[in-house]
């Protein structure tokens, strides 16, 4: 018996009418004291001084995504002989991780060698509308020193992002494990990057107290695919699908044998794991944002309790049944993310935490028949994998993340410029990204300005 989508309902989101009230109450003082004062001397009042000088917004994800790639060569080379060719054309000096180095940035297969320059040869220029920084990895290490780090979880997409990372923030710091010396090292392995005690920016930088150079990880990726482990999910798809009374006794014992996931592999954490590294402090965690993505491990062959052959190919064998429960699933995260917050504060804690959510990017077909950015979109025309309905699991999640209830986990909808570069992907397949052409330090320049801009000055 496939299990169908009516078992699953979205519910609707409702703002408080007491918030509401609120914030036209506040709002009507303030255009009252306005009026009554004149502009050349207009400030707060008193009691609203701690939104004095926050900043209205001045690139929002949307802003960030309606633009465009522009062809804007780095360097004279013409051609590569490997990495240090690959790094020039990409505007990079180095990278401090190096975990399958030559496979990120695109030079283990030299047959392949002739897309650069061009690969690494394009900026991308978001809206007129946007007014942001320059990407500057200096700026950034200064930042995270000073502000906090990231802690990135999700899937090998993220550990791209974590390897891009540790080249934009290069000679500036250090990655650890060290691959080169043992390659047999779990790929799923946490990884951190640290300031290099040679950095030269040690002399500009005021460390915070209890700051360590040496164990205080300024970024830090885990493999986490779904967001929640399997035993979570598990009681999660449980708990939710599978009510008591609804079925007769031989479908109730059938649906309780059976598991939701295949015996495909899957790396994952509880947030009860990883939440407490985010609100802990120094000198072990000192992680302003929490950025994480996810969608594609969202699949019938993974959580094969939802698929149904029946509905054949161009239903995806059912994945209207697992975005569905991404729904449930990810409204269970959300509340349980913002909770931990929540009692953060409410504990006395006092550094600035938020969680980013970056719109997850799918694979492109015949990605290496391809050398240059698209200009608009192109649909699908085969249903690989889950790519096409990626959109959905974003929209799903963006509209969850749209209420109130999450004042702290912010949805970044800044997938549409690595969805132009069918041309960025990796030599082996047509997930993975390479380090270099901008897709990935596009993530890193916005989410960068998103945290130390959009967010202070935004008025809860």
């Amino acid at each position: 018996m496939a299990i169908g989508t009516t078992l699953f309902a979205f519910r609707p989101r409702t703002w408080s009418s007491k918030v509401l009230a609120l914030g036209a109450f506040i709002s009507l003082v303030l255009v009252l004291y306005a009026y009554s004062t004149s502009e050349s001397t207009f400030r707060f009042p008193d009691w609203s001084s701690a939104f004095a000088g926050r900043q209205r917004s001045s690139c929002s994800p949307e802003d960030w995504s309606h633009g465009r790639w522009v062809y804007s060569p780095r360097t004279n080379l013409t051609s590569i002989t490997g990495a240090h060719d690959a790094l020039a054309m990409a505007g990079l000096e180095g990278c401090a991780a190096d975990r399958e180095y030559a496979w990120h940035l695109g030079t283990d297969h030299p047959e392949e060698w002739g897309r650069f320059p061009s690969v690494n040869s394009y900026e991308w220029v978001p809206s007129s509308r946007c007014d942001i920084s320059p990407l500057n990895g200096t700026s950034i290490v200064k930042d995270m020193v000073q502000k906090g780090g990231w802690l990135l979880l999700g899937d090998s997409i993220a550990e791209n992002h974590f390897f891009s990372l540790s080249c934009l923030l290069y000679p500036h710091v250090r990655a650890t494990p060290n691959y080169t010396e043992n390659p047999y090292f779990d790929r799923a392995w946490v990884q951190n990057i640290y300031l290099s005690p040679t950095s030269p920016l040690l002399d500009e930088i005021d460390l915070p107290t209890g700051f360590s150079v040496e164990s205080t990880p300024l970024v830090t990726f885990y493999r986490v695919d779904l967001l929640f482990n399997k035993e979570d999910l598990d009681n999660i798809y449980r708990r939710t699908l599978m009510p008591a009374d609804t079925f007769g006794p031989e479908i109730e014992a059938d649906l309780a044998n059976k598991t939701l996931f295949s015996k495909e592999q899957t790396w994952s954490m509880s947030p009860s794991e990883y939440m407490p590294k985010l609100l802990g402090d120094l000198p072990d965690f000192h992680y302003g944002t929490l950025v994480v993505s996810t969608a594609g491990h969202w699949t019938t062959t993974l959580m094969s309790a939802f698929r149904d052959e029946e509905a054949g190919e161009e239903a995806g064998y059912g994945i209207a049944n697992v975005k569905s429960f991404f729904e449930i699933a990810m409204r269970e995260w959300a509340r349980e993310v913002q909770t931990a917050i929540n009692e953060y504060r409410a504990k006395g804690g006092w550094r600035p935490k938020q969680v980013v959510v970056r719109a997850y990017l799918p694979g492109h077909e015949d990605c290496h028949n391809h050398h240059e950015p698209w200009t608009e979109i192109e649909p699908y025309r085969w249903r690989w994998y889950n790519w096409p309905w990626i959109q959905d699991f974003n929209k799903i999640f963006k509209a969850l993340l749209a209420s109130s209830e999450y004042p702290d986990i912010f949805f970044l909808q800044i997938d549409r410029p690595g969805r132009l570069r069918p041309d960025a992907h990796a030599s082996g397949d047509c997930l993975h990204l390479l380090t270099g052409p901008g897709v990935i330090e596009g993530w890193s320049h916005y989410i960068w300005h998103f945290v130390s801009r959009e967010i202070p000055g935004r008025i809860r």
